[in-house]
C-alpha cells in the first residue's frame, strides 16, 4: 500500500507537470542465434483502435490475422501511447516526449499563447532524431504509408525526416473513399504527398479506400527492393477506424444486427472474454460508464433511446466494426507477402493503436456540408459520422473514458510484438510499456547504438525509452522497475503513474472523472490502483 506521503509526490509532480520518462516468462521457440543479419522491421499502427476492439483482446470483430500474430508473437497488455494521435506519433519517430519533440499540444489545439514555444512548434522539431533517419544511416531501407500528422510542410515532411519511400496524409483525418474537394463543405482539406511531392486527391485511383491503398503502397516499396540484400524498415500508419466512419459495404453489412443488443451487452460480452483469455485478471473491476449528464454525446444510455436512436447507434458500430475487420485484412495481406516473398521469418513486427477510441463529437457535418448520415447511408463515401462516447466504452474495455482524456481509456491500447523467427506465442507480459521504448528497441534489435545529444552535428533529445529486446529474448522478466515513476500531460489533462498506481486529473472539459477501482479525491481528481 502506498503511503499518504507517496501520493502528495506524485500530486506535487503531477501539479507541475514534471514528466519523468521512466511477469512472468517461459522459453519460447525463438533463438536470437538464428538470425543471421539484421531484421526487417513492420511497425503496424492503427488509429484510434480501442484496447478490446481485437478478437485476440476480447472483441467480437473478426480479426484472424492479428489474432494470429498473437499466438506467434507476444500480447502487451499494459503497453500505454499519448492520449492523442500526433503527440503518439512524435513519441514513437523521436523516441523522445511529445512535449521535447515539438507536439506539447496537438498543432490544431495549441493555444495561441503556446504557438511557437519551445516544444510547441507543431511538428516534429529539428531537435528530433527520427527513427528513420537513424535507420537509413545505417544501412536500412526506409518505408512509410499512412498517416504523418507531424508537419505540413516539404522541410518537416516524412520524406525530409529519413523516409526513403512515402505516401503520406499530412493532416490528422480524411475520409476514407476517394473524395471530390469541390462537394464536401468543410473546414480544411487534406493533403497527400508522395515522397514530399503534393498527389492531388483527382489522382488517387478512382476505388481509393485508406486501408487497401496503404497497404498497397507498403508492399510496393517493399517489393522494390527486396532483392538487393538490405534490410527495411516499413511504417504502415493506417488511419482506420479513425472518424469518419466509411467503410466498404462488404465488410459493414457483416455485422448487421450484431449491435441491436446495446452498450452494456456488448461491453460485458468484451469483459467476460478478456477474463477467459488471461487479458485481465479474473476479478478485475471494470470502470463504470460516465454518467449521462457529464457526457458530451447526444443520446443516454441504451436503455434511454428510441428505436430510431437505437438503429442509428448500431449501424455505427456496424460500420466500425467493418472498419475494423477491413484493417485486419489489408494487415493479412502484408503479411501474406512477406511470408511469399521469404521475408517474413526475419522481420519484427509491432502491432499497436496510437491511442484509444474516440469519445468525443468532433464537430458535425451533414447536409449543409454535402453529406447525408440517413440510417440507410451510414458508412458510406458521402457519410460523416462517430462512434461516439457510449461506443468508445466499449472499444475501451474495461477502462474508464477515452482518447484525450485523463483515463486509462485514452492511453492503454492493444499491443503485439512478433520477433524474427518466433513461430510460437510468448507469455503475455503485464508490466508497464510505453511507445517510447519503441525507438531504442527497434535500434538494438538492429544493432545499432542510441545516438546521445549529437547526431551528425547537431544537438538532439536524446531517446528516453527502454529497450524490450531482453524482455522478448527472455533475459529479462521486466522493462521497468516495480516502483517506476511516468507521467503525461496533454490540453491541460494530466497523469502520474507509479508502479500499480495513478493519480490523474481532468482537463478542460464537462467529464466527471470517476475512479475506475480506488477513492475518488475531487470530481476532476482521480487515484486509482491498476490491476492489469
Amino acid at each position: 500500500m502506498k503511503t499518504k506521503q507517496h501520493f502528495k509526490f506524485l500530486f506535487a509532480t503531477l501539479i507541475s507537470t514534471q514528466l519523468v520518462a521512466c511477469n512472468d516468462s517461459k522459453d519460447q521457440q525463438t533463438n536470437a542465434a538464428e538470425i543471421t543479419k539484421a531484421p526487417n522491421v513492420l511497425f503496424i499502427m492503427a488509429d484510434d483502435l480501442g484496447y478490446s476492439d481485437l478478437g485476440a483482446f476480447g472483441g467480437e470483430i473478426h480479426t484472424p490475422n492479428l489474432d494470429a500474430l498473437a499466438t506467434q508473437g507476444r500480447i502487451f497488455t499494459d503497453y500505454h501511447t499519448a492520449p492523442t494521435c500526433s503527440p503518439t506519433r512524435s513519441q514513437l519517430i523521436s523516441g523522445t516526449d511529445h512535449h521535447l519533440a515539438g507536439i506539447g499540444a496537438m498543432a490544431e489545439l495549441t493555444p495561441d499563447n503556446f504557438k511557437g514555444q519551445l516544444g510547441y512548434e507543431g511538428y516534429l522539431n529539428n531537435r528530433s532524431l527520427s527513427i528513420a533517419e537513424v535507420l537509413k544511416d545505417n544501412g536500412y531501407h526506409t518505408y512509410m504509408a499512412g498517416k504523418w500528422h507531424l508537419g505540413l510542410t516539404a522541410e518537416t515532411n516524412a520524406a525530409a525526416r529519413g523516409f526513403e519511400r512515402s505516401f503520406t496524409l499530412l493532416q490528422g483525418l480524411d475520409l476514407h473513399f476517394k473524395q471530390n474537394p469541390s462537394q464536401y463543405n468543410r473546414a480544411a482539406q487534406a493533403t497527400y504527398t508522395e515522397d514530399g511531392k503534393v498527389i492531388p486527391i483527382s489522382d488517387l485511383p478512382d476505388d481509393f479506400y485508406s486501408s487497401n491503398y496503404y497497404a498497397d503502397k507498403i508492399i510496393h516499396y517493399i517489393d522494390s527492393n527486396r532483392n538487393d540484400g538490405k534490410p527495411f524498415f516499413a511504417y504502415a500508419a493506417f488511419t482506420a477506424p479513425h472518424w469518419p466512419l466509411q467503410a466498404p459495404a462488404e465488410y459493414s453489412d457483416r455485422y448487421k444486427g450484431k449491435y441491436d443488443a446495446g452498450y452494456d451487452v456488448i461491453r460485458n460480452a468484451r469483459l467476460e472474454r478478456q477474463k477467459q483469455l488471461g487479458i485481465i485478471p479474473a476479478d478485475f473491476k471494470a470502470a463504470n460508464p460516465v454518467t449521462t449528464a457529464s457526457a458530451p454525446q447526444q443520446y443516454g444510455h441504451w436503455n434511454e433511446l428510441t428505436a430510431d436512436q437505437k438503429a442509428i447507434e448500431a449501424r455505427k458500430m456496424e460500420v466500425y466494426a467493418g472498419m475494423v475487420e477491413n484493417l485486419d485484412a489489408n494487415i493479412g495481406r502484408i503479411i501474406s507477402y512477406l511470408k511469399a516473398n521469404k521475408l517474413y521469418d526475419n522481420t519484427l513486427i509491432f502491432f499497436v493503436s496510437d491511442n484509444g477510441a474516440e469519445g468525443f463529437i468532433r464537430g458535425q457535418y451533414g447536409a449543409s456540408q454535402g453529406f447525408d448520415n440517413s440510417l440507410k447511408n451510414i458508412g458510406t463515401s458521402s457519410s460523416y459520422q462517430f462512434i461516439g462516447p457510449r461506443w468508445a466504452e466499449v472499444s475501451e474495455t474495461p477502462f474508464h473514458l477515452w482518447k484525450d482524456t485523463a483515463g486509462e481509456g485514452a492511453t492503454s491500447v492493444p499491443a503485439i510484438v512478433k520477433l524474427p523467427n518466433q513461430s510460437q506465442s510468448a507469455p503475455t507480459y503485464r508490466g508497464f510499456a510505453s511507445v517510447l521504448d519503441v525507438f531504442p528497441t527497434v535500434l538494438q534489435f538492429a544493432g545499432i547504438t542510441v545516438p546521445e545529444k549529437q547526431y551528425n552535428g547537431r544537438e538532439i533529445n536524446t531517446p528516453s525509452g527502454v529497450s524490450w529486446k531482453n524482455l522478448l529474448e527472455n533475459k529479462n522478466s521486466s522493462i521497468r522497475a516495480e516502483d517506476f515513476i511516468f507521467a503525461d500531460e496533454l490540453h491541460a489533462s494530466k497523469y502520474v503513474k507509479s508502479g500499480e498506481w495513478k493519480i490523474a486529473h481532468q482537463g478542460k472539459s464537462n467529464l466527471q472523472m470517476e475512479p475506475n477501482n480506488g477513492n475518488c479525491i475531487t470530481s476532476r481528481m482521480i487515484v486509482e490502483k491498476q490491476q492489469i
